[in-house]
């Protein structure tokens, strides 16, 4: 077992871009951190090694208190065996974080703190219906840095309207604050969203794909040059701060999903939470599993390895595949990626499938092109 992801369904406003499972009533908070400390105890047997990682995530997990994230850190190592020092991840939005409560989340044991900083400019972060504006996201990484090293900070790029230069403002004022870890990531238009009404009315356009990848290429330039890893599609670090959470996900490591619509793997099975707070605190009060579980097939295997591995600075291990999945499987993604290699989109290093810099920018794109869907009918 690597880590452990709890989601916390609860936030102040509907951001319009997303379609994560939460709530903008916390009525019951309390009522929720005790069905999440009930299901860390009822996963109890589920560990298959020391937990290396926990991760608040959400939602908006600076939602809570100190003292409640301290209460369910605290039940994580009552329930499991904990590795010394391990990374524990809190995402928080700006407008929650101050001196006192972070001081309050150093004492309860989170090392690393996420900020959903977004944009750096009132005009975009009205339109995402964000709930703090640009000075308030500069004024809590200021804040943050005088209490954690490890710091991360999301940014969104390709949201409507936006230009080159602010897109390139953005990445300035970034760099000049200077934390270690960045993640950055196109906007997508979900469905049942506010954004997605907007688009479908008229009233916003997304920006064409050339665009979008213009500000990609130079956010990839921007941080690489700033002595940033770009070790995932979306992920930056300097060295030595890589998201030890994230990266376990990406190799395949298996882990605990704790909370509603929280999703978990066990090597074998992938299982996700009921999408309903109601339901699931009725189930977890029970002592009832709130999950439903899927057993992955060799092609579910084949094709995840390749969605992450073409996304990770590591690519695809074909010697791993060939001894996970059988020879047949790795003659037929060298045989299809060669139309990709060929277009200078992939390329095979050390044994590795990767997506090269110009390939990058597609890479979901071009994963989603070799998936299987019948091997019995292509191998």
């Amino acid at each position: 077992m690597s880590g452990i992801y709890l989601h916390i369904p609860f936030c102040r406003e509907a951001c319009h871009y997303c379609n994560f499972h939460f709530s903008t009533s916390a009525n019951y908070t309390y009522e929720m951190v005790a069905a999440l400390k009930n299901e860390i105890a009822l996963r109890k047997e589920e560990a298959q090694a020391p937990i290396e990682t926990i991760y608040f995530g959400g939602g908006t997990p600076s939602m809570l208190t100190a003292a409640q994230i301290s209460l369910l850190i605290a039940e994580v190592y009552v329930q499991f065996s904990v590795a010394p020092s391990p990374e524990i991840t809190l995402e928080a939005n700006p407008d929650d974080l101050s001196p006192a409560y972070l001081k309050a989340l150093k004492e309860a044991g989170i090392n690393r703190l996420s900020i959903g900083i977004q944009s750096f400019h009132d005009k975009e972060l009205t339109l995402m219906n964000r709930a703090h504006n640009s000075k308030q996201a500069v004024q809590a990484v200021i804040w943050a840095q005088e209490l954690f090293k490890n710091i991360s900070i999301d940014l969104l790029f390709g949201t409507p309207h936006t230009t080159f230069a602010y897109w390139q403002k953005n990445l300035e004022t970034a760099l000049k604050l200077d934390v270690p870890h960045i993640s950055s990531y196109a906007l997508t238009l979900e469905p049942k969203t506010a954004l997605e009404h907007f688009v479908s009315k008229g009233i916003v356009s997304l920006l064409d794909d050339s665009d979008v990848e213009a500000q990609f290429l130079h956010l990839v330039d921007s941080l690489t040059q700033a002595g940033y890893e770009h070790y995932e599609l979306s992920s930056f670090g300097k060295p030595g701060f890589r998201s030890l959470n994230n990266t376990a996900y990406w190799q395949g490591k298996p882990y605990l999903g704790i909370g509603p619509s929280a999703h978990g793997f066990d090597g074998e099975n992938r299982y996700w939470n009921v999408s309903n707070n109601a339901a699931y605190i009725k189930k977890v009060t029970a002592g009832e599993m709130p999950q439903t579980i899927e057993k992955l097939s060799v092609i579910d295997k084949f094709n995840e390895a390749i969605m992450i591995g073409l996304r990770a600075c590591w690519g695809v291990s074909l010697e791993q595949l060939e001894a996970q999945l059988g020879i047949h499987y790795r003659n037929h993604l060298e045989q299809q990626s060669a139309h990709f290699i060929n277009r200078g989109l992939l390329h095979i290093e050390d044994n590795c499938l990767k997506a090269t810099p110009k390939g990058a920018f597609v890479a979901d794109g071009i994963a989603a092109d070799l998936f299987l869907i019948d091997l019995l009918e292509k191998v």
